[in-house]
């Protein structure tokens, strides 16, 4: 399976205090078994960049630990993410959000692990981005949580 980790997930993995820290842990531990494929963007380098050392250093580090691959930004995914902004998907001031859901889209990557409720995990982003994508001829990639894919497992 190809999964899509967004800037969340890597915060997860350091935060004991989180719900869901657990299952990001688990969930690095089956990338790092073969069990996942896994991606991230450039978009979640430059947020991971924001962040105080030395988490900074420790979430960055997690790309190449586990062999993330990271896409570069491309036309393709900010032609998708203005189309999900301007279908009302998400809004200008979530325009990162938007753009970790098209790299995603256009790669044709399965799963977007996200703990950001606000704007991506949430039933609007999913229905309103799935539209455009089938709009735009392409699948849509499943926006859950590192539990949702280690029960489909």
């Amino acid at each position: 399976m190809k999964i899509y980790l967004e800037t969340t997930v890597f915060n997860y993995y350091f935060d004991e205090r989180r719900e869901g820290h657990a299952d990001v842990v688990r969930l690095f531990d089956a990338i790092n078994a073969g069990a996942h494929e896994a991606y991230t963007s450039e978009y979640v380098e430059i947020e991971l960049k924001l962040a105080p050392e030395p988490k900074r250093s420790d979430m960055l580090a997690l790309i190449e630990q586990f062999d993330i691959h990271v896409f570069p930004t491309d036309d393709e995914t900010r032609r998708m993410a203005g189309l999900y902004i301007a279908g009302g998907a998400l809004t200008q001031n979530s325009l990162l959000d938007s753009q970790h859901i098209a790299v995603a889209s256009v790669q044709r990557i399965d799963y977007v692990v996200s703990y950001n409720y606000r704007h991506i995990n949430k039933a609007k982003t999913k229905l309103l981005t799935g539209r455009i994508n089938n709009m735009e001829g392409y699948g849509s990639p499943v926006i859950c949580t590192a539990k949702e894919v280690l029960e489909d497992e």
